[in-house]
C-alpha cells in the first residue's frame, strides 16, 4: 500500500482487498470442493442444519480448518523471510491428511497467487513454486500491510461459506437456514480470528478423526459432486 496513505484509506483498501481475494468470485476455485463434506452428508455424519452448523464450527475450532488458519499466521508473521516462508510451506503441505486434501490446498494456493498476482509485489518471488493455500494467503496479506486479524477473520468466513455453499448443494440445508448458519458461526469465527492471530506453530494440532476419515473414503466414492 502506497506511503502517507491516511489510516482510514489504508483500512477501505484493505478491505477491498481482503472482498476480492476471498470472493467467490475471485478466481481460485474453492467451489469445487468440500474437504470432506459431501462424504460425511453420504455416510449420514451431516445430514441438516444444526449437524452441518456443527460440522463446520468443530472444523474451524478443532480440525483442519484451525491448522490452516495457524499456519496462515505463521506465514504472516514471516513477513519477507524467505526461509521461514519456505519452512512453513512445507510444513503446510506435509500436514495435508489425505491425497485430496493435499491436492485442494495446493491447488488452491497455486491459483490464489496466480490471481493475486495482480497486485505486483516482491512477495511472489520469495515464495516456493508450490505453496498452500493458507500459506500464501497470509504471505501475500502480510505484503499489503493487512492485519492479520483482518486477514484471519476473512479467510475463515470464506471458508466457512464455501463449506455451506457445498451443503446447500449437498441438500442438506437451505438457503435461509444457510444464512442463519452463518450468522450463528460469527463469534466462533471472530474468537478463532483473535486467538490464531497470537499463536504459533506450537498451537497446531486437530481432534477431528470423523472429518479425516471422511476426506479419505470420498477419494473412493463413485457418484460426487466435489473434488474432495
Amino acid at each position: 500500500m502506497s506511503e502517507g496513505m491516511a489510516a482510514d484509506d489504508r483500512n477501505l483498501q484493505a478491505l477491498l482487498r481482503l472482498m476480492a481475494w476471498l470472493s467467490p468470485a475471485f478466481p481460485v476455485g474453492s467451489f469445487a470442493y468440500s474437504g470432506g463434506l459431501e462424504r460425511a452428508v453420504h455416510d449420514g455424519l451431516v445430514h441438516d442444519s444444526k449437524s452441518l452448523r456443527d460440522w463446520i464450527a468443530t472444523l474451524i475450532q478443532h480440525g483442519p480448518v484451525w491448522n490452516d488458519a495457524v499456519l496462515l499466521a505463521e506465514a504472516h508473521h514471516a513477513g519477507e523471510d524467505a526461509l521461514r516462508l519456505a519452512a512453513v510451506a512445507e510444513l503446510a503441505e506435509a500436514l495435508a491428511g489425505s491425497k485430496e486434501r493435499h491436492n485442494e490446498t495446493m491447488l488452491l494456493g497455486d491459483a490464489f497467487l496466480s490471481a493475486a498476482g495482480a497486485w505486483p509485489h516482491g512477495i511472489f518471488s520469495m515464495l516456493p513454486a508450490k505453496t498452500a493455500y493458507p500459506v500464501a494467503v497470509g504471505a501475500v496479506a502480510a505484503a499489503h500491510e493487512i492485519s492479520i486479524e483482518k486477514t484471519l477473520a476473512a479467510f475463515l468466513h470464506a471458508l466457512a461459506s464455501q463449506m455451506l455453499s457445498a451443503g446447500i448443494r449437498l441438500g442438506v440445508t437451505g438457503q435461509k437456514d444457510g444464512v442463519a448458519i452463518l450468522a450463528a458461526l460469527e463469534d466462533i469465527i471472530a474468537d478463532v480470528a483473535k486467538r490464531v492471530a497470537q499463536s504459533d506453530l506450537d498451537d497446531l494440532g486437530a481432534a477431528t478423526v470423523h472429518a479425516d476419515i471422511a476426506s479419505l473414503r470420498h477419494e473412493t466414492q463413485e457418484t460426487r459432486l466435489f473434488r474432495s
